[in-house]
């Protein structure tokens, strides 16, 4: 049997991520667990991150991709209602 160096025996993380948000950089390394723990705990200090940077910067959760289609000022056309036909009976 050969003696393992300590290289070998030190856990080593096989799960790292980098998370460039803005102009911030963060890192994920997991050393712990089996391969599948480490991913789990990758994704939830992940998370972790994301929620802490939404809040620090007080981004809204609904912002819509691209403007929506008619919201150049035809909002007050658009609440007023149309008018009613009524049914006459002969």
């Amino acid at each position: 049997m050969e003696p393992q160096s300590k290289e070998h025996s030190l856990p080593r993380p096989r799960v790292k991520a980098t998370l460039v948000l803005g102009s911030e950089t963060y890192t994920v390394n997991v050393k712990e667990g089996i391969l599948s723990e480490q991913l789990v705990s990758m994704k939830e200090e992940s998370m972790s991150i994301l929620k802490d940077f939404i809040i620090k910067h007080n981004v809204p959760n609904d912002v819509p991709d691209e403007p929506l289609e008619g919201s150049s000022g035809d909002e007050d056309d658009l609440l007023e209602k149309p008018p009613v036909k009524t049914k006459r009976r002969k």
